[in-house]
């Protein structure tokens, strides 16, 4: 599956067809983004087919970062057949993203 980056044209169909996603809303200009990139990155290897693991540019893509009240970023979404039932802000261990897959799996 990979990291997908999402637009906001696709984002809702693709978020409910999975049964859990994780999306990172970022931007280019963020330091705090590019450290927390290769996490994101190796959860995207780590959950490969049970998990849908995108990016969501807020610099291209402001609506979803409104709609979903993205005030800091990084900020990681969780999504359970669409609906959002946790999030992280901020740059985080590894542990504390798995720690949410893992028991929602």
């Amino acid at each position: 599956m990979g990291i997908k980056h999402f637009k906001t044209a696709e984002f809702d169909a693709a978020v409910a067809a999975a049964p859990l996603a994780m999306v990172d809303f970022w931007a280019d200009w963020c330091g705090p983004c590019k450290m927390l990139s290769p996490v994101i990155e190796s959860l995207a290897d780590q959950y490969k087919g049970k998990v849908l693991v995108g990016k969501v540019n807020v610099d291209e893509e402001p609506d979803l970062a409104r709609r979903f009240g993205v005030m800091s970023i990084p900020t990681v979404v969780f999504l359970k057949n669409g609906q959002e039932f946790d999030r992280k802000v901020g740059v985080m261990p590894p542990q504390a993203f798995s720690g949410v897959l893992d028991t929602n799996l």
